[in-house]
């Protein structure tokens, strides 16, 4: 098998070069961002965080070789800050490599 394509992971729209990666915020809709001129880069974050963990899941790593990275739930929570209680809800990002080096490389995935 291959691993996850652009349009997999970023959405129907992804495209790139050898310099730019373009993502079009249409392809986050579903995950909920709602597309405007002044979104958030956290907003931004979640809504690719949220895209890529519908194509980089655990089960779809355990059945493709060639799939290095899966995202998965954590443990939701309430911690308090500042005296506000929020609702802290967790993404496990894990990359898995050959056991050849101990730091995380974009390169090697």
């Amino acid at each position: 098998m291959a691993e996850p394509g652009l349009t997999d992971v970023f959405g129907a729209n992804a495209v790139q070069d050898a310099n730019t990666l373009t993502l079009t915020k249409a392809d986050f809709v579903a995950v909920g961002l709602t597309p405007s001129a002044n979104n958030s880069s956290e907003s931004l974050l979640t809504a690719i965080i949220k895209r890529a963990e519908t194509a980089l899941t655990v089960t779809a790593q355990d059945s493709n070789p060639d799939q290095n990275i899966s995202i998965e739930e954590g443990i939701s929570s309430l911690p308090i800050r500042n005296n506000v209680s929020y609702r802290r809800n967790q993404r496990v990002i894990n990359f898995d490599k050959i056991d050849n080096q101990s730091t995380l490389d974009p390169d090697d995935y």
